[in-house]
Formats: C-alpha cells, structure tokens, sequence
C-alpha cells in the first residue's frame, strides 16, 4: 500500500514538474539567449521595433496634436505641457525623494516613462535606442527601481540585477502586453491608485463584467491593446485632455466593433447621432478606488503615518460624470504664454470646445478635475512645481521656485494662487446594458444632465409633454 502511495506521488510530482516546463516553455524568447545584458540585447535581433518604438509617444512624450485648438503644428504631450497634478516633468524627472525615516517616496515622473532614465531626445541615436526600456511593457513579472549611478546621477535597473539567473528567466518571458503591465502605470499616474484618469483603476486586471463588461476577466477578457494598439508601436486612441496623439489618422471608437444604432428601439437608436456610448452605458466612475477631484497645490498637507506632505486632495468615489459636447477638439493651456480664462474666471487647462450647433459633436461623459496653481505675476504663466522634494519637506515655497527655475529660467518668481479645471474623457468601466442609463436617469426631475449647460433652454424631452 505504501509502495502505491509513493509511486502516486512520484506521479503528481512529475505531472506538475511536467505543467511547470510547459508553462515555462509559452516563454519563446528564453530560447533566443543565454544571458540578458540589458536593451542591446534586445536590439540585436529588434533594432527596427527599438526605433519606431524611439518615435512613439509612449517615448517621446509629445506627439502631433491636431485635435488641440491653436497647436499650430507643434507636437505637444507630457513633456512640453503642464498639468494639474504633478504639473510637469522638467523638475521632477528621476530620483529618491526620502522622508526622515529614510522611506523613499517618490522617484520622480520617469517611474512611467518606458526608458531606464535618461530623457527622450529628438534625434535618434545608439544612446537613446539603449535607453528604451522593453521589458517593461512586455515583460510578466519584471520589476525595476531607481539607483544612484557613480557619477551621482539616476537610472532605472531591474530589481534582480545583481541576480543574472533570476533576471534571465524574467527577460525570458516575452508576452504583447497585458492588462497588468498597462495598469501599473495608467492607473498609478497622478501619485497613487486611480488618482488621475479616474475610470483606469487596478480592479481592471481581474474584474466581473459588472464592472467593465469589456475587460472582465470571466467574460471578454479583452486587454488595453484590444483596442488601443496600432502599428508600429502607435497607440490608437486619445483622450479629451491629452495633447498629442500616436494615431491622428486612425481615431478609435465603439463603432469599430458595435453597430452605431445597436438597441433595436426606434427611442435609443435616436440617441446615437447626438449622444455618444459612453454617456449611457458608463453610468460612474471611481467605482473601486477614490479618484482625485480637487488638487489645492496652495495648501500643503502632512500626512503623519506616512510622514509626507502632498497637496490637499478632495476624493470621490462612485462619480457621476459631467456632460459636454465633444467632437475631438479639445483647448490647451500652453507653457510660457498667457492664460485665457472662461467668463467665470476659472482658467481651464483642458476643455473641450464644441458646443450644440456643432453637427459632428456628441455628449461624452467627463470628469470635472478642479486644481490651484500658481500663475506667474505680470507674465500671467502657469507655473510647475518641483514636487518631489515637496513630498519629504513640505517647503511650497521652494517646490514653485525650483518648477520656475526648470521651466522658465526664473529665479525668483513672484506668483498667484489660481482655480483650473481639467475636463477628463471617461472611457473605461462600461457596465452590461442591462445596468446602463436608463430615459429617467437623464430626463425625469432629477435627471443628471444640465441641460442649460449643454445649450438647451429646457430638458428636449419636454417637448414631447408639452
């Protein structure tokens, strides 16, 4: 009897030592080399992939911008523009930014920039090439952090580094890139989970349909590149508030794989020439974790448990979206010219501009991101910040100073608080249509559109009652 259970157990061990070879050999690319040394292994046989991807936005940080208003050609993204969240890279792009206990708090912007810490160049070069950082879209299971280098400057290294077997097998698990890999950076953006885009939230990587019908984990299983790749690394795709895109000839939409008038109901068919899928069939957002809504860089905030200090943050949760007229064209603020203010006085980093004459427009759904920033006094500039050292020590002063500095040349400048509102295209978490917005949600009493606002004198379905 004994002799049956052991050679039972032989049995299951081989089985699963079987499994875990075979799983181990999906992994193609731990057959094509022996040792990983860094990008130039990659290149030796994806040069050509290294060098579109070098083109990329999701490199450059800027691309062609036709869809911002006043753009006048220039190619436009994170590197060149200003936000209300961390505000821009210039000042903040690679380091250890440590609190007293010696906890590293941040590491600056390039934490989500695909290189390994220099900053992208325009002009190719081997330097560059070598700069890209593959392995982090399409490795499972690479990790890296952020050394101080001998020269007293910063790069990016794999975690297992000094670890050439363990960083070897890592490297060898080649993949297209997974909702995971996506996620540690779209929804880590803006300092911490789902604080920026507000609908990219971790819960993305294994979700039920009830919560995004699209990448659910037990339904669709549809990954980010489902719908966002293109080619030659060209990410189709652009939201309401940002400036460039990779793909301008190449705009995407539910349409692709959705009939523009799907319902079979004379009633909602009606709706699509004017309102857009997401309007209806994205009801909130912020369903799992807390997004940013208000960001005061005016009023530092310490956070003892943590021992940091951040900007006075106002969460929301389970969000209804506001509602706008958007056909794609959206207006910017830019760097180091003057603001342009709505007739309220609010300053808008990003609105989009359409409104109801305009035929080709449809209500999207948006989040309304309010911020203060300081404004350049007489020159009337928005000014970044030098965050990183904000978050250890708190000196506001000295964050706007260093942000002047790195943007403008500006030593000592001389500024004013202002309000800035962001309008964030909402695109994600679209719940089954059993759950979407139903006639009264938006045209009973207390329907969530505003429909003065959207150019209407009353709510249309009035008329019908009239």
């Amino acid at each position: 009897m004994r002799f049956i259970k052991l050679a039972l157990l032989i049995l299951a061990m081989a089985s699963l030592a079987s499994g875990a070879m075979a799983a181990r050999q999906t992994y193609a690319h731990q057959e094509y080399f022996e040792h990983y040394e860094g990008t130039a292994t990659c290149l030796e046989c994806h040069e050509e992939e290294a060098e579109s991807f070098f083109h990329s936005q999701h490199y450059q940080w800027q691309g062609e911008a036709p869809g911002i208003v006043d753009s006048g050609g220039r190619k436009l993204g994170k590197m060149n523009t200003m936000n209300d969240f961390c505000t821009n890279p210039a000042a903040n792009w690679i380091g250890q930014s440590k609190n007293d206990a010696g906890t590293i708090l941040a590491r600056g912007c390039s934490a989500c920039h695909a290189g390994l810490g220099k900053q992208p160049e325009p002009e190719l070069s081997r330097d560059q090439l070598e700069n890209i950082d593959c392995l982090i879209c399409h490795a499972k299971g690479y990790r890296r952090e952020v050394y101080e280098t001998e020269d007293g400057g910063w790069e990016w290294r794999p975690i297992l580094w000094k670890n050439q077997r363990g960083l070897d097998s890592v490297a060898g698990r080649i993949v297209s890139p997974e909702r995971g890999m996506c996620l540690r950076c779209h929804s880590g953006a803006g300092g911490g989970p789902n604080f920026k885009r507000g609908d990219i939230e971790y819960a993305l990587k294994e979700c039920e349909p009830e919560f995004d019908v699209h990448m659910a984990s037990t339904g669709n299983d549809m990954h980010c590149v489902s719908c966002h790749a293109g080619d030659d690394h060209r990410v189709r795709g652009r939201g309401a508030d940002l400036s460039g895109t990779d793909s301008p000839g190449a705009p995407l939409d539910c349409t692709e794989c959705h009939d523009p008038q799907p319902h079979d109901q004379k009633a909602l068919d009606h709706h699509t020439a004017r309102v857009h899928c997401t309007a209806c069939h994205i009801p909130t957002f912020a369903k799992d974790d807390a997004t940013d809504m208000r960001r005061d860089w005016s009023t530092p905030k310490y956070h003892e448990e943590a021992d940091k200090y951040s900007a006075t943050i106002t969460f929301g949760k389970d969000v209804v979206p506001v509602y706008a007229w958007y056909d794609g064209r959206t207006k910017s603020q830019f760097m180091g010219e003057k603001v342009w203010r709505r007739e309220d006085g609010a300053i808008p980093m990003m609105t989009p501009v359409a409104d109801r004459g305009d035929k080709k427009a449809k209500i999207y759904p948006f989040k309304l991101h309010e911020g203060v920033l300081p404004l350049l006094d007489g020159k009337e500039w928005l000014v970044p910040l030098q965050v990183e050292e904000f978050f250890a020590d708190g000196d506001l002063e000295h964050a706007v100073a260093a942000g002047a500095r790195a943007a403008y040349g500006i030593d000592h400048p001389e500024y004013t608080w202002v309000e800035t509102i962001r309008y964030m295209g909402i695109y994600h978490e679209v719940v089954p249509a059993s759950e979407a917005l139903g006639c009264l949600d938006c045209h009973g009493e207390d329907g969530r559109m505003d429909w003065q606002q959207l150019g209407y004198k009353h709510d249309p379905m009035d008329r019908i009652f009239d």
